[in-house]
């Protein structure tokens, strides 16, 4: 029998490191045990290699949760000027990509090198691959079982991520033990994934494969799971449908069965100098042909679709009835198209879902029926939008729990 340690930290991920070098640091024995022969793999592959370790603007209001203010009280602990401090304190050079999001400018390694220097700080002992057998409790703390052998703690922090990239080992294992102990499970489904198309739902877009139009997406409802939302991010045609950042986005709140709207004059729009209004009414382009006026303000091969799909090509805007005019101007920012459904946990960023937060202390990230065993990371019904947000509530979960130890 091992010694007892003050915390077994079960998942060296973004959140089990992070958190086991801050308690570490403040004088906790810290066992952290992972199944994986490589750490921190799904960091390494993040953000095309090189990690996209949070965002300047990281709010409640880019997450997901069926309590949304959950996330409140350790993003306020731990906002993402804390954790820039510390990748800076490395010697990490970093740049700002598009709406805040943060990369670093060589590898994603050196994230994971941090972390493991954080917790070397701490003292912590790493053990993996390790599988964990099972966990239980008895009147002196918790145990838990190895192929190793068997553990003792005060505490257990469940940080082993959630569904996607089965590829790298990932599994449910928190959401079981979640269960186990008698905390509710929010169902797990995938979240910032790519969304499949029929042939028939694309038909006259099919020869667009490649285009990148930076577009308002919209999906959801105020009555579904996570609410209604709408972003202004570019999407890419491709030649079995829609993907891009704004699908990516869209996805988290799409609901099976449900179309997604999107406006293709919207985020130029809400860029400034341009007014859809004013371009639908403009006489001053009375004379000129219908898909070099859309042409004016979207792809070339994307207005001449447009304009084909209402037998308007060829036609000057003087010959385009009033009728005319406003069913084209609704088809370009009022797009419906239902998706088929998702590419699955193979392609999925995140997961949606997770451990119940009504079940959870938002202060500590503790069980509220358990006392010591602890849930952070992505196993927990919190999800953030993309850009960064993910990595930043790791961050701040493992922060809050590594305080609370």
């Amino acid at each position: 029998m091992s010694k007892t340690w003050d915390v077994i930290i079960i998942g060296a991920g973004a959140a089990g490191l992070f958190c086991a070098g801050i308690a570490g640091q403040r004088g906790k024995k810290v066992l952290l045990l992972d199944h994986a022969p490589v750490l921190g793999e799904k960091i390494r592959i993040s953000g095309g290699g090189r990690c996209n370790f949070t965002n300047l603007h990281s709010t409640p209001a880019n997450f997901l949760s069926l309590n949304p203010h959950f996330v409140k009280s350790a993003l306020a602990r731990y906002p993402s000027k804390e954790f820039i401090k510390l990748v800076s304190s490395y010697g990490i050079d970093y740049h700002e990509k598009h709406q805040g999001q943060l990369f670093c400018d060589d590898s994603a390694k050196q994230i994971i090198e941090m972390l493991m220097s954080e917790c070397a700080k701490g003292n912590v002992t790493v053990r993996n691959p390790v599988t964990v057998e099972s966990i239980g409790q008895d009147s002196q703390g918790w145990i838990v079982h190895t192929n190793a052998g068997i553990e003792k703690a005060k505490a257990v922090v469940m940080a082993t991520g959630g569904l996607p990239v089965p590829a790298i080992g990932a599994t449910a294992y928190s959401l079981d033990i979640a269960k186990q102990f008698g905390l509710r499970v929010v169902d797990p489904r995938p979240g910032l994934v790519p969304l499949s198309f029929t042939a028939e739902t694309f038909g006259h877009l099919n020869d667009l494969a490649g285009l990148s139009v930076p577009i308002r997406i919209a999906a959801g409802s105020k009555g579904q799971r996570y609410g209604a939302c709408r972003f202004n991010e570019d999407l890419l045609l491709t030649h079995k449908g829609l993907s891009g950042p704004a699908v990516l986005q869209a996805s988290s709140y799409w609901v099976e069965g449900e179309p997604i709207h999107i406006d293709w004059l919207g985020a130029i729009e809400v860029a400034g100098g341009f007014n859809c209004d004013e371009l639908f009414n403009d006489e001053e382009n009375r004379l000129k042909l219908t898909e070099t006026i859309l042409a004016s303000v979207l792809p070339q091969r994307l207005a001449k679709a447009f304009t084909e799909q209402k037998n308007l090509i060829g036609r000057k805007w003087a010959e385009v009835s009033k009728k005319d005019r406003q069913a084209l101007k609704e088809l370009i920012t009022n797009w419906s198209v239902k998706p088929a459904g998702t590419l699955g946990w193979k392609k999925a960023e995140v997961m949606l879902g997770g451990v119940d937060t009504k079940d959870l202390d938002g202060q500590t990230m503790m069980s509220r029926k358990n006392a010591g065993l602890f849930f952070i990371g992505e196993c927990v019904d919190v999800t953030g939008h993309l850009g960064g947000h993910n990595f930043q509530w790791a961050w701040a979960s493992g922060f809050a729990c590594a305080h609370a130890l």
